[in-house]
């Protein structure tokens, strides 16, 4: 029986897998039907990469444990290089069974709702999870690759569960853990992926409720980075509190006003 180019559309936005029936709309030379089998294809190519990408980054973490019954925990961070707010991380230990997180990725490679939807599935799921805050001050204080080691060491000593190793992106922290420090690892691993939505989400977060506060700087839209419309207002309005002293062009513009004073 013949089907109309609707009802084959809906059939395959409803299949999930190659059908015995799919052979007739194979040899369907109507061009809405080709078109939707094209579609179709292109939906279980997709679908395809990214549970191998899956799998793949739960290989990776798996391959630091020396046994099954141990836990790995990744940690990434969020906002090293803006110019206000804090830089923030995340440790997240998941678990064994991880098809919740099928198409967890780098944060910036997800869209803003998708890290939200996200954050969310990680933050019911993860055996355990922390996030750091370091604020401004002690960026200024410390350096801001200094700053981020010790939130990064303070998330994982806010794990409710102690890892057996951890896997940190592109850092090498002061813990009494194991630990492997990885190039672009929110790329190759699920669990520093997971810290980098959360760190990425978390931090979002705060510089939305910091854009109520400030609004002349554009923080929901910007996050703090040194955007055009986020220096001009630095030069119309001046620095505040959460404005890093120790980045340019804030650092310039506090030794005016310091010179200014003397």
């Amino acid at each position: 029986m013949v089907k109309t180019i609707k009802e084959i559309t809906i059939a395959l936005n409803e299949a999930q897998k190659y059908e015995a029936w799919m052979k007739e709309i194979e040899a369907d030379e109507r061009a809405g039907v080709i078109k939707a089998w094209k579609q179709w294809n292109n939906r279980m190519e997709k679908e395809k990469k990214m549970l191998e990408e899956h799998e793949s980054k739960v290989n990776f973490d798996k391959s630091f444990l020396a046994s099954p019954e141990h836990h790995v925990a990744g940690i990434d961070e969020a906002g090293r290089g803006p110019l206000a707010g804090p830089v923030v991380t995340a440790a997240v230990i998941l678990p064994k069974n991880c098809e919740k997180f099928i198409g967890i990725n780098d944060s910036k490679q997800l869209t803003k709702k998708a890290r939200e939807e996200f954050a969310a599935i990680i933050k019911e799921h993860a055996l355990a999870y922390a996030i750091h805050f370091q604020s401004a001050a002690v960026i200024d204080e410390l350096n801001i690759y200094e700053a981020t080691k010790q939130s990064m060491k303070k998330s994982v000593e806010g794990l409710e569960i102690c890892p057996d190793f951890c896997i940190v992106d592109a850092m090498t922290l002061l813990i009494d853990i194991s630990q492997s420090s990885i190039i672009k690892g929110d790329a190759k691993s699920l669990s520093i992926a997971a810290a980098s939505i959360l760190a990425k989400n978390a931090r979002d977060e705060y510089m939305e409720q910091l854009h109520e506060k400030y609004p002349v700087y554009g923080f929901d839209q910007n996050a703090g980075y040194g955007t055009k419309q986020h220096l001009e207002a630095l030069e119309a309005y001046g620095f505040m509190e959460e404005h890093r002293k120790s980045f340019e062009p804030i650092k310039s513009m506090v030794e005016v006003k310091e010179r200014v004073l003397i």
